[in-house]
């Protein structure tokens, strides 16, 4: 397994939506399944830790992780840093009670694993969310900081991928417990699961049109909201010419239509604030309408990358000195 880097601040490119979309589903799914069959039990907090080897990877850590986000520690017996670390990621695992699980690897028994995560020393700490690997920090640590990061981390997860994480069980015996979902199938999960299929057979109008079907019933589903964005994002630069574009937003500065077309390139590219910032510039050199048209394409961009991330949060704060 080669990890695959992804940003927890929401930098957005085809892979990492169609992979947000397929996790989503995948925990709708699970939990779909759960309330059908009347629920299973919680997992003991002992489960919260584990110890995984190369042969183990795949379905302790790949597979879990479309479920509930795992952290990596990898260790070793002769690492001092790591003998203060592992402790306190531990301890964190339990105390945040099912919101991540923690995968203990020691890489003089996995040097493979610690290889294909160009790991370079220890102590070094990385997630992997919905099949997708990022570092959280390597050294040494203070626990502050180790509690920003997995704060950060379980936001995303359940906000860009629906993972809520385990039920946890304090009465259960280690190892005897499935997880468990936190809440049942909701009245719109197939209408969600059709959009995520219409968008895996590239069908964007069809996921358009079914995401629209779940607001139209509930304005305020997260979900839908941040996957119809996504959809119509992706529907607006399929098939453009990239150097085209470009070439257009260059030449014609003061145009609302060629800014708002690159901006578009620029965040599913992953350049996010050159995306805000393009928009957010054309807006100061105009009015009325045009004005308006900018305001507007800026909030559904806001939508795609998240109302949480902090480029989004400047962003608004940019805009609004902007207008006023």
């Amino acid at each position: 397994m080669q990890p695959r880097n992804m940003s927890m601040s929401g930098v957005v490119d085809l892979a990492a939506v169609k992979a947000a979309q397929e996790a989503k589903a995948k925990a709708e799914q699970a939990r779909a399944q759960a309330a059908r069959d009347g629920g299973a039990g919680g997992i003991s907090p002992a489960d919260l830790v584990i110890d995984v080897d190369e042969a183990g990877f795949e379905s302790d850590v790949l597979q879990r992780s479309a479920e509930v986000p795992v952290v990596i520690d990898f260790w070793a017996e002769w690492c001092q840093p790591c003998k203060q670390l592992s402790p306190l990621l531990e301890r964190l695992a339990v105390e945040y009670n099912g919101r991540f699980l923690l995968a203990k690897i020691d890489v003089d028994a996995n040097q493979m694993l610690m290889q294909q995560f160009g790991i370079q020393g220890i102590p070094a700490v990385f997630a992997v969310v919905a099949g997708q690997a990022l570092p959280l920090f390597q050294g040494a640590a203070g626990e502050e900081q180790i509690r920003g990061t997995l704060d950060q981390l379980v936001q995303v997860a359940e906000q860009r991928f629906g993972l809520t994480g385990l039920t946890v069980d304090p009465d259960a015996e280690a190892g005897d417990a499935q997880a468990a979902p936190e809440r049942p199938a909701g009245p719109y999960d197939g209408l969600l699961e059709a959009a995520v299929q219409a968008l895996d057979s590239g069908d964007l109008n069809g996921a358009i049109q079914a995401y629209r079907n779940v607001l139209n019933e509930e304005p305020a589903n997260e979900e839908a909201k941040l996957g119809l964005a996504q959809a119509e994002l992706l529907q607006r630069v399929q098939g453009v010419d990239p150097q085209q574009v470009r070439k257009d937003a260059a030449d014609k500065p003061a145009d609302v239509r060629a800014q708002i077309a690159a901006a578009d390139l620029d965040l599913v590219g992953g350049h996010v604030e050159d995306a805000f910032g393009r928009l957010i510039e054309t807006v100061q050199r105009t009015v009325g309408d045009d004005r308006d048209t900018l305001r507007m394409r800026l909030l559904e961009l806001f939508e795609v990358v998240g109302p949480e991330d902090p480029r989004v949060i400047a962003a608004r704060r940019a805009l609004a000195r902007a207008l006023f």
